[in-house]
């Protein structure tokens, strides 16, 4: 007798995790809720500062079984959120940013952190 397996209907089964470094050379894949482990979730959750040092981001599927580095696809998302809502990035989320794509920091302390001073 053959057993076929079906996957039941899921409305996205991809889950978003963040690796952090806590300092003193202790990193730790951040523990979340199953509705908060979306990409939007931790973009809004860097932009948030609620990561103190991300370090990569990784999305998976184990239904598909995949996954799939997406932390330079999320540094991007962010500078691409912070210019279209206008919300400021801060130092966390700018040296996530720094560390991971080409994009600096604005010099002028004054002139704000968001991305839309970074693309000027």
């Amino acid at each position: 007798m053959e057993i076929g397996l079906v996957a039941s209907p899921v409305n996205d089964s991809t889950v978003y995790v963040v690796l952090e470094d806590l300092g003193n050379g202790t990193r730790v894949w951040r523990e979340t809720h199953e509705q908060r482990a979306t990409e939007q979730a931790v973009i809004d959750d860097i932009l948030a500062g609620k990561y103190r040092c991300p370090l990569r981001i990784v999305a998976f599927d184990a239904i598909e079984g995949w996954s799939l580095d997406v932390t330079r696809e999320i540094a991007a998302k962010l500078l691409d959120a912070a210019g279209s809502q206008g919300r400021a990035l801060g130092p966390a989320a700018w040296d996530f940013v720094e560390r991971t794509t080409s994009a600096a920091r604005p010099n002028d302390p004054s002139a704000g952190s968001s991305a839309a001073d970074a693309s000027a």
